[in-house]
């Protein structure tokens, strides 16, 4: 994996915890050569995982919607800064500069990403590892909810190794490095689905 599209919160969570994992994501992946692609935002766990990784001699790209650089959000020391017009471009562009995505802690904006690029997994529109760093147990309850997709059949038996849970970065990314594409819906008979 060359690089990675990183999806966090852009919050600062009172408890450091938080901060400091995203401190250690973007030093790791910096060190393990592995280049940073992110929403471009300089605030939260966004910025905080765009300088340690920077200060560690990383590659960093930011992509960031105008509205969002209107506000003056956008992080201004990145390697590339990509401005685009909305969050489909965004989440297109992360997907196109990306070998695989890794979600961290966060709220509704990285959820949706998370849930986008397991939607898009399962379609066929990418064949990449879809990971989750469940540091301190954050994700538990959506491990449980993507369990119970599969338990009642939403989740077919195919795709429920899509989304690769890790609770430490290095575990995440070595099961990621050994990911293997499933059979994604378009090349499915429709009696398979």
């Amino acid at each position: 994996m060359k690089r990675l599209a990183i999806y966090c919160g852009s919050a600062t969570p009172a408890d450091p915890f938080y901060l400091d994992l995203a401190r250690e994501v973007g030093h790791t992946l910096a060190t393990r050569g592995i280049g940073v692609v992110y929403g471009g935002g300089r605030l939260g766990l966004m910025g905080a995982i765009a300088d340690a990784a920077l200060a560690a001699g990383g590659e960093v790209i930011g992509v960031i919607p105008q509205a969002l650089v209107d506000a003056e959000v956008a992080h201004r020391g990145l390697s590339e800064l990509h401005v685009v017009t909305g969050m489909h471009q965004r989440k297109q562009m992360f997907t196109d500069l990306a070998d695989g995505f890794v979600t961290l802690p966060g709220g509704t904006g990285t959820m949706d990403e998370l849930w986008e690029a397991l939607s898009w997994a399962q379609l066929g529109y990418h064949a990449d590892p879809v990971g989750l760093l469940n540091a301190g147990g954050y994700y538990d309850a959506i491990v449980a909810f993507w369990e119970k997709m599969g338990e009642v059949g939403f989740l077919r038996a195919q795709h429920r190794d899509l989304l690769i849970v890790d609770d430490t970065l290095g575990g995440l990314l070595d099961r990621m490095g050994r990911h293997v594409p499933t059979q994604p819906i378009v090349r499915m008979a429709a009696s398979d689905l």
